[in-house]
């Protein structure tokens, strides 16, 4: 129920870790959504700042509030996952702690959701940098209109092309309104193995499924951009689990041969950076059979590791000669002031 005692139609789910500084903005972001009846369920993801005392002030001033905590950090995941085994409401919003929504997001999703029987809606966000909140925004997939546009199986896998797409504009970075009904029907929750890209395998998993999906124009979800956002920084680990999620899908699922190829578009570009990362680590520890097992590899995925590998030899050769650090142009006025090259 919510503060004012009518049954929730959405239950807006924010996982915080160490989100202290910027929890607040966004539950009040959820707070103020308008012609919609609305609770938050916060889970705190064990830690170790103030995100928990701050989650629990905010439940005690507004009775829509909720809050749960793990005992220990198991990821967002497993966190937006305890929240859905925790909801009445019949519609599910991620948000996460370090974004916000704008008044009446909410209430067009479910409208459009309602009207077309939807059992995901997402809008096409706003990304704007943490240092300029107020400034200009940009749209994550489209600059022009879109109206109500049903996404299927291969749009979306390919939508996460970040090859194609670049600049962090993949459309796994979505947060749509999702039926709660439909993810019990279809058993389905979030991957509690992966730390990145997990909504993406959720929504793709979703889609084939059977879920009828659609995306919209912006309305007024904004992702607030750092440098050291955790979805910007990939470790092997976090890539690796992404193959797997891939492999997963395409073992368990019933594609037809066009999703079939789309999916492993994917896999294959995950699995380039997967190997391109694991050769690093190797020979950052010296670990030459490591090495050499990346190249255990498919095709496409070697010749991406030879073409990475022969960039770094030309940027290590030319960063030996004299004038790398000062450009051609010092050289050349150096020079012209009597100095020797």
């Amino acid at each position: 129920m919510t503060g004012s005692g009518t049954p929730p139609q959405i239950a807006v789910i924010i996982p915080a870790w160490n989100a202290q500084a910027t929890l607040r903005r966004a539950v009040s972001s959820a707070l103020a959504q308008e012609q919609v009846a609305a609770e938050v369920i916060i889970v705190d993801d064990a830690s170790a700042d103030g995100t928990l005392d701050c989650a629990k002030a905010l439940a005690a001033k507004d009775g829509r509030v909720r809050v749960l905590a793990q005992p220990e950090n198991r990821g967002p995941a497993a966190a937006r996952n305890l929240a859905l085994e925790n909801i009445s409401a019949p519609y599910a919003a991620p948000l996460d702690s370090d974004d916000f929504m704008e008044p009446g997001r909410l209430a067009r999703l479910l409208r459009i959701a309602e009207q077309g029987n939807w059992d995901f809606v997402a809008d096409d966000l706003f990304k704007v940098p943490e240092t300029g909140i107020e400034g200009p925004r940009t749209r994550l997939w489209s600059e022009d209109s879109i109206g109500i546009q049903p996404l299927g199986f291969s749009a979306f896998v390919r939508g996460n092309l970040s090859g194609q797409r670049g600049g962090r504009r993949e459309l796994g970075f979505i947060k749509p309104l999702m039926s709660v009904g439909f993810l019990n029907r279809a058993s389905l929750r979030y991957d509690t193995g992966m730390r990145l890209g997990e909504d993406y395998i959720l929504y793709a998993t979703a889609l084939a499924r059977g879920a009828r999906f659609c995306l919209t124009d912006p309305a007024g979800y904004v992702a607030v951009t750092r440098p050291d956002s955790l979805s910007g920084v990939h470790s092997a680990c976090d890539l690796g689990a992404l193959v797997q999620g891939d492999r997963t899908l395409m073992a368990a699922e019933n594609l037809t041969k066009a999703e079939q190829a789309a999916l492993k578009e994917h896999y294959i570009e995950t699995l380039k950076k997967w190997h391109w990362l694991r050769m690093i680590d190797a020979v950052k520890t010296r670990d030459f059979a490591a090495a050499i097992r990346c190249f255990q590899a498919p095709p496409a995925v070697i010749g991406d590791l030879f073409g990475k590998l022969g960039e770094q030899v030309v940027i290590r050769g030319a960063a030996r000669l004299p004038f790398r650090a000062a450009g051609p142009g010092a050289l050349k006025n150096k020079n012209r002031r009597g100095g020797s090259p």
